[in-house]
């Protein structure tokens, strides 16, 4: 969700009036902030996407959501990013009504996507752990590509009444064109409530219920469960764990700003300084590149293959598929299941 307080019409979008008079300093700290932002982003997720397809241990139903949530976040740095970076080293928004609309557009369609595709690997997580007996039929192949699929329509669905409301507009505080919160204050709260607070519910729950899970077998608090965890399977809980604590802490100031403003506007507007609203944009901004870093970070099959991967880019070997992935090497990294008279809880390899 995102929230602005100018509104500008296709005339307007340059107009030197809503340039904003500011120290040279923090035009070059944000524009290195971007930057950095873009090269992650798009070198992180190329990396990820290219992990999954080159590696047969990651070629599962659940990192296909993990692939469409790297789509999702390199949407951000291919267009609207380097749009926002030419207006902070222009201090105005030069490109025109159509670019400002699309790139509006493609960042709505980004932040939704990342959260519905968040909500998708809870789920998926979820369903994989605590019944795993169904897994198996539930996420097919062929399930988790329409699943995927319906992410991405439910996302086009939700950010397509932008368009017709005239929500996305420039703000110069900012430099972006993105959501404004003062186009009608109960569409900002249904927005804030169902693209961020329902979904981070959800998520929550599901997350809750794999640890109850995962803590009980581990201190064998039910005598019928027989524990066979490995530090392995921990981390790749954590590891989908941690992008979504990031994704709530980037993305929840932002949020929270917003719904507070379309309370009351009169009042709570004049009362978030700028300085506090900038930076929660910009922080949101960030998350699109921490996932890929999270990955390699915590997950040991990830950060094996972006090594590969580094390698091959020397070799000219980047699309061939690895020689690694032979069967004494999946069955040495293939996660350890969860044993329970009634159901086989399993943990995801990611």
């Amino acid at each position: 969700m995102r929230i602005n307080g100018s509104h500008l019409n296709s005339s307007s979008l340059a107009s030197n009036e809503l340039n904003l008079s500011r120290p040279p300093w923090v035009a070059t700290t944000l524009g290195s902030f971007l930057i950095f932002t873009i090269v992650v982003d798009i070198l992180g997720n190329l990396l990820v996407i290219f992990s999954v397809y080159r590696n047969r241990k990651l070629r599962n139903a659940g990192n296909v959501f993990v692939v469409s949530l790297a789509v999702a976040d390199l949407v951000v740095a291919i267009y609207p990013y380097p749009l926002v970076l030419t207006s902070i080293f222009h201090n105005g928004w030069s490109l025109g009504n159509a670019h400002c609309q699309v790139s509006g557009f493609l960042m709505g369609l980004s932040v939704i996507g990342s959260i519905f595709n968040i909500t998708g690997i809870a789920i998926n997580r979820y369903c994989y752990i605590c019944h795993s007996l169904k897994y198996d039929k539930l996420y097919s192949d062929k399930n988790a590509v329409c699943y995927v699929l319906l992410i991405w329509l439910l996302t086009v669905v939700a950010i397509v009444p932008n368009l017709f409301v005239g929500s996305l507009q420039y703000d110069p505080r900012v430099y972006s064109c993105t959501f404004v919160q003062s186009a009608s204050s109960a569409y900002t709260i249904a927005v804030v409530f169902f693209h961020f607070i329902l979904p981070i519910m959800i998520v929550t729950y599901c997350y809750l219920r794999i640890w109850i899970l995962v803590i009980q077998v581990r201190r064998r608090v039910k005598p019928d469960l027989r524990p066979k965890l490995t530090p392995h399977d921990v981390r790749n809980f954590v590891t989908m764990f941690v992008v979504f604590v990031l994704f709530a802490v980037c993305w929840g100031p932002l949020n929270f700003i917003g719904l507070a403003v379309a309370i009351n506007p009169p009042m709570v507007a004049p009362l978030i300084p700028e300085w506090l609203f900038v930076s929660s944009y910009f922080m949101a901004y960030f998350n699109s590149c921490l996932n890929a870093i999270v990955y390699g970070l915590l997950n040991q099959n990830f950060r094996r293959e972006y090594k590969r991967i580094i390698i091959s880019l020397c070799t000219a070997r980047l699309f061939s598929s690895d020689s690694s992935n032979d069967a004494a090497e999946r069955i040495r990294s293939k996660p350890s299941p969860l044993m329970t008279n009634n159901n086989q809880v399993k943990v995801d390899s990611v």
